[in-house]
């Protein structure tokens, strides 16, 4: 603790740095995956992304590199978002969020053998319904998804 009290047991979990993905097509649609995900026994939309890697010498080289990996899209305009902390309590990492627009499919997806993604592209208002309906629901995906709304001005503050 900051006054030097010790608790114990206390685990922190370690992890690489993260990077999430929205990325927007030119027809302002949104390049999702969908996946399995054991812990919740269902398949879900989630944003590209994934761990830094060795050769990955920065988050924004690591977004790209997961983007066509996962989807076959590229973009030539990366914008960082935000820094956010999937749970500052027990991890030591961070995810860097990249808004991606004006991407355009240039390739076959490049799977890891654990992954099985369905790639899926649907317009951006339908994103945000998926939400409201439990299709979309990876936490730190809509946290992603709300700064790159934020950028791109789409909302609402009254």
């Amino acid at each position: 603790m900051p006054d030097g009290k010790i608790v114990e047991p206390f685990y922190v979990i370690e992890y690489s740095t993260w990077v999430h993905i929205v990325a927007l097509t030119n027809n302002q649609e949104v390049v999702l995956v969908e996946q399995y995900r054991h812990g919740i026994q269902k398949t879900v939309l989630e944003l590209p992304g994934g761990c830094m890697e060795v050769e990955d010498i920065s988050p924004l080289l690591a977004a790209k590199r997961e983007l066509l990996e996962e989807t076959g899209y590229t973009s030539n305009t990366f914008i960082e978002t935000g820094v956010i902390s999937p749970n500052p309590s027990s991890h030591n990492n961070f995810i860097h969020c990249f808004l991606a627009t004006d991407v355009k499919l240039v390739a076959d997806l490049k799977l890891d053998d654990t992954e099985q993604i369905n790639l899926v592209v649907l317009p951006l208002n339908k994103v945000i319904e998926s939400i409201d309906n439990g299709i979309f629901l990876q936490a730190l995906h809509i946290s992603s998804l709300f700064l790159a709304l934020k950028k791109l001005g789409k909302l609402q503050l009254d």
